[in-house]
């Protein structure tokens, strides 16, 4: 997600605060925060795949999803 988007979420999220948004801006906000969402998650499960857990005694096991994960 590029930064003018955040930006965008960020000064919707002001706006919210401060005066209340109009309907369009409501939407708006929500189609922005769930494309933030998304490339949160996408950046998160990366990360995982890449991730092993070492014992003491040295041996190395990669982190592995749970049948039932969502992602």
């Amino acid at each position: 997600m590029d930064q003018k988007k955040i930006d965008r979420i960020n000064f919707l999220a002001k706006k919210a605060k401060n005066e209340g948004l109009t309907e369009e801006e409501l939407k708006e906000r929500e189609v922005l925060r769930n494309e933030y969402r998304a490339s949160f998650k996408l950046g998160l499960s990366g990360i995982l795949d890449n991730t092993v857990i070492q014992y003491p005694d040295g041996t190395k096991t990669p982190v592995k999803r749970k049948p039932d994960a969502k992602c």
